[in-house]
């Protein structure tokens, strides 16, 4: 006996961020939407902490009002330390237009209310849903389908989004992943009950520390608005795989050589599972084919540094949805010029700035303290998220950080 076809406009894998703003603005030009999870909501998710470009994104899918009642941690920065030395930016006070501020949210909720939000608008979401192959039809794409009840069956739809995260399905599926020209790096990380009690600590920040001896060593505190943080340290992968302790022996013993954020976090408990990721980086050949596209961690992921994960996936999103719209009413977009190219400028600015934090330049710009406010303001642009922002001039060649890093170098 075969198994049931559906069919659908528009199949979107993964029902996280990329997931549900895409099937949102989707949904707004009146398609027939499928989201397709393999998990059940809520769920852990590391990435705690958006920047402001994710707002306007969220405001396009209609979500921003529920995000806003949900309590989350608000968020104006991003402050650095290494050794005795402290700098932050403010994202209030950055060279492009737009939101300035954002927050610091716990993924598990997070997600849901993305999730939530989507069904509201009459996006179908299926939870426990795995797509276990995907093949090509005339002018189709079809998916099988299975439950996590054991159910099967398959899904025709014009057009297929990948927003599977780090489960890349389609990339797996159709041969699409390509090795990361990033190093190899690895991360430890947990949630913590922080027990904070300094008052020159700032919750409104997230704080990125520089180990004071090995500063490829670098550890991320993201305060919630209930009194717990996110905690993690990345550090090369062959430094990390020669500690001997358990992961929380390595992370707490790691955390105690944090100079400042060893004082921070003095008062700490460690009450949650401490969990590893490695070799995290990834890229793919393409971002799209024949009916079909991929969407953020799906196609591309860089590295934790500046927080940009689910906002080039809230991009991606955005420019995917746009672009489907366009072949779906008839027409020929060009994915390489409409989509590809686009979403490869924010991506090609990050990139240049997480590899510009591993050779210091970037720690040497971050640390200086004579760089103008005119400058400070457009890296202020970049690390709140504004990376398409061809306007500003490290955007439109990011190229330009190792000329202001040696300005810099000398401070």
């Amino acid at each position: 006996m075969n198994d049931p076809i559906e069919q659908f406009d528009v199949v979107v894998i993964g029902a996280g961020p990329a997931g549900a703003v895409s099937s949102s603005l989707l949904n707004q030009k009146g398609y027939r939407i499928l989201v397709l999870e393999k998990q059940h909501f809520p769920r852990f998710s590391i990435g705690e902490s958006l920047l402001p470009q994710c707002m306007t994104y969220l405001e396009q899918a209609n979500m921003l009002e529920a995000v806003e009642a949900s309590a989350f941690q608000y968020k104006n920065g991003a402050a650095f330390s290494r050794g005795e030395e402290y700098e932050y930016f403010d994202f209030r006070e950055k060279f492009s237009a737009g939101w300035g501020t954002t927050f610091q949210v716990q993924r598990d909720n997070f997600d849901k209310i993305l999730a939530d939000e989507a069904q509201k608008q009459g996006v179908q979401i299926r939870f426990g849903h795995t797509v276990i192959a995907c093949d090509p039809l005339t002018n189709k794409r079809q998916l099988s389908v299975q439950s996590d009840k054991g159910e099967r069956y398959q899904v025709h739809a014009k057009f297929v989004l990948d927003a599977s995260g780090f489960g890349r399905v389609l990339p797996k599926m159709l041969n699409l992943e390509q090795a990361s020209t990033l190093t190899p790096r690895q991360s430890i990380f947990t949630h913590i009950q922080d027990n904070i009690v300094l008052p020159e600590y700032d919750r409104d920040k997230i704080l990125i520390t520089v180990h004071p001896l090995h500063h490829e060593v670098w550890y991320w505190l993201i305060p919630f608005s209930n009194g717990r943080a996110s905690l993690g340290v990345v550090a090369p992968t062959e430094l990390l795989e020669a500690m001997p302790g358990s992961p929380l022996d390595n992370l707490q013993e790691l955390v105690s050589q944090g100079g400042q954020l060893a004082h921070i976090l003095k008062n700490a408990q460690y009450d949650t599972q401490v969990r590893t990721l490695g070799s995290y980086s990834c890229n793919v050949t393409s971002l799209y084919g024949e009916n079909y596209a991929l969407l953020g961690n799906a196609g591309e992921f860089l590295d934790p540094i500046f927080s940009s994960g689910v906002t080039i996936a809230m991009t991606s999103a955005s420019l995917a949805a746009t672009t489907v719209h366009r072949q779906l009413s008839g027409e020929q977009p060009d994915w390489e010029s409409e989509y590809a190219e686009p979403l490869k400028t924010g991506v090609k600015t990050f990139k240049e700035f997480v590899e510009g934090w591993y050779d210091q330049r970037f720690q040497n710009v971050v640390f200086s303290k004579t760089k103008s406010d005119d400058i400070t303001r457009m890296i202020s642009s970049i690390l709140a998220g504004y990376a398409w922002d061809t306007k500003n001039p490290y955007v439109k060649n990011p190229s330009r950080l190792s000329t202001l890093a040696q300005l810099c170098q000398g401070d």
